[in-house]
């Protein structure tokens, strides 16, 4: 049974799909930067239920049909919004693992490392950024530099992706998949967020996580194979894509993904 449903998270009304099953593990999804409960976290949500789970997709704050400062990514506030999320199931009676794609698998990392009800966690074609390693990359003065205009501009919006020109995720790939999936989806972002992204530490959460579970693609222009073997998780699994979003909605890595996660969490 899928239901409508809304909840609390520091007061803004968060809007989400769960999916109600006889299982009592749920799994609460998170996903990509800018993303809603109608791209890619409520395809993972509509597969997983399928193989027996409840799920919960919903639209963090600022996006979609949720509350708070619109098309502003906000840290903090996301890993509150995941809290009240938990917290819906938890106190339901439900165990709760906590899966993320793409920047949400950092935030389902950074999730779990201070919230013990979550029993596991997994990363699909995860963000597990690391500001060190930004900078160590850019070079330490490129960093704060870019960080500098970032928070000049904080309240400048931009498009979240374009095929050509300046944008949050520019290239032809994410503009391939974002292009396609537009309801309750809109294109701009603040300049602060990409400061949010940028000063994100995924990385030093990794000793203090449940069972997790990393799923990644061994070529990804978007999301570091380099930063998903540092983050060390209990369990690899390396799909052979050839593009980040593949693991949005291409067969078989969809598929096989879906797999992975359903043998680890029922164990």
């Amino acid at each position: 049974m899928t239901e409508r449903v809304t909840f609390r998270s520091e007061g803004l009304r968060l809007a989400g799909l769960l999916h109600r099953t006889d299982n009592p593990l749920a799994i609460v999804l998170t996903g990509p930067f800018t993303g809603v409960k109608e791209q890619v976290t409520g395809d993972y949500a509509a597969r997983l239920a399928a193989e027996g789970f409840t799920t919960l997709a919903f639209d963090h704050r600022g996006f979609g049909e949720s509350e708070g400062r619109p098309q502003h990514e906000d840290s903090q506030g996301k890993l509150a919004d995941l809290r009240a999320a938990v917290g819906l199931l938890a106190d339901n009676g439900y165990r709760v693992a906590v899966v993320g794609i793409c920047l949400g698998g950092g935030y389902a990392m950074k999730a779990a490392a201070t919230d013990p009800r979550v029993t596991a966690v997994a990363g699909v074609a995860g963000a597990y950024n690391s500001p060190a390693w930004f900078a160590e990359r850019m070079g330490l003065a490129s960093y704060r530099e870019a960080l500098r205009g970032m928070l000049e501009r904080y309240d400048e919006f931009l498009p979240a992706v374009a095929a050509d020109g300046e944008a949050a995720m520019p290239g032809e790939e994410p503009w391939s998949y974002y292009s396609k999936n537009t309801t309750n989806w809109v294109n701009r972002v603040t300049r602060g967020s990409l400061h949010s992204l940028m000063t994100l530490d995924v990385l030093s959460a990794r000793p203090l996580l449940p069972p997790s579970l990393v799923v990644h693609g061994r070529k990804d222009d978007y999301c570091s194979p380099e930063l998903a073997t540092a983050l060390n998780a209990d369990e690899t699994v390396w799909l052979d894509c050839e593009r980040h979003v593949d693991l949005y909605d291409a067969e078989p890595y969809v598929s096989q993904a879906v797999a992975a996660i359903t043998k680890f969490c029922s164990r």
